[in-house]
């Protein structure tokens, strides 16, 4: 190749609609996100969720701009929040849970949108199946209904004589109702019981650590909720003056506190829905993209707490946890 050539073949490569040069030196790129968690939790989902689109050739400054609204675990204030995302025209909209993703999805039916850890999207009516989602929404489900019944089955590894389960549930939660019924379907199987505490404030959270101790729970188990993430240090101090052994939705709880937790790599599917968002910027129809179940699940321990508890945890537990948090 001779010089005009090489001069000609770099001048194709710059105009390419694919190229990376093409992204440099073209369009900016906007992206809406929306948390319901607070600060801290809204952190851990932006970090990995950056990281994703950074590895993809996304950087903000150059060819990308991230407009964040976060209603620090207030689902009132969440559509208002999302129609001042809408209000911007960003090319996708992003936002994590439940009650994000069907804020969005009351603001707009066009703009597309990306659910990053919906529990039962079907259910909640965001999408119409996960293999054909329809409409302008896509993303990923953490099925964490689907999981409960695992999270019972670890408690009973942890403590083998326990008869009566808590579990604290947020009345504003769409997925209250898959998590109880697959929880009290188990508790069935294993001649236990379950004992269904509303919340929805600390001081809420608090006085139900006394219910439990008044009906003998032996147990807790804490799904993901917005709420609970943001008390997730008073939920594990309280975990141990109550002498409650605590099981969790994620590593987050555990990190806070908590005893354990089971359920599936939010860092992971925060990461991977940076490849939804790359897609839809490149033409593909969100309807037309499955809605992804979870690929990579962890079981955390906290042996700190543990020994709080006076709890020794079976070894063979221990090799199966994906983290011990000493």
């Amino acid at each position: 190749m001779n010089r005009r050539d090489a001069a000609l073949a770099l001048l194709a490569l710059w105009a390419s609609p694919g190229s990376g040069l093409a992204q440099q030196a073209g369009k900016v790129w906007r992206i809406g996100v929306l948390s319901q968690s607070d600060r801290p939790a809204t952190g851990y989902f932006t970090r990995a969720f950056g990281r994703g689109m950074r590895e993809l050739g996304y950087i903000e400054g150059r060819n990308l701009q991230i407009d964040l609204r976060v209603a620090d675990g207030k689902i009132e204030r969440l559509p208002a929040l999302a129609a001042e995302l809408v209000a911007l025209k960003p090319d996708v909209l992003v936002s994590f849970a439940n009650a994000g993703p069907l804020a969005l999805q009351k603001a707009t039916a066009t703009i597309p949108i990306v659910m990053t850890s919906a529990t039962d999207p079907v259910a909640n009516g965001l999408v119409k199946s996960l293999a054909q989602p329809g409409g302008n929404i896509t993303g990923f489900t953490t099925l964490n209904a689907d999981l409960s019944p695992k999270r019972l089955e670890l408690l009973r590894e942890i403590v083998p004589r326990i008869s009566t389960v808590a579990v604290l549930l947020h009345p504003a939660s769409p997925a209250n109702r898959a998590i109880l019924e697959s929880l009290q379907a188990a508790a069935q199987g294993y001649g236990m019981k379950i004992l269904p505490l509303m919340t929805q404030t600390l001081a809420e959270i608090e006085d139900a650590f006394g219910l439990m101790a008044a009906q003998n729970a032996h147990a807790l188990i804490v799904p993901s909720d917005p709420l609970f993430s943001q008390h997730g240090v008073r939920l594990g101090a309280l975990s141990v003056k109550y002498r409650l052994p605590s099981m969790a939705a994620d590593r987050r709880y555990v990190e806070a506190g908590c005893l354990a937790s089971y359920g599936s790599s939010l860092a992971d599917m925060y990461q991977r829905a940076a490849e939804y968002v790359d897609k839809i910027f490149k033409g593909a129809r969100p309807g037309d993209l499955p809605v992804e179940r979870p690929t990579k699940f962890e079981l955390v321990i906290n042996l700190k707490t543990a020994r709080a508890l006076g709890l020794a945890i079976p070894q063979t537990l221990l090799q199966r946890a994906d983290e011990v948090v000493q």
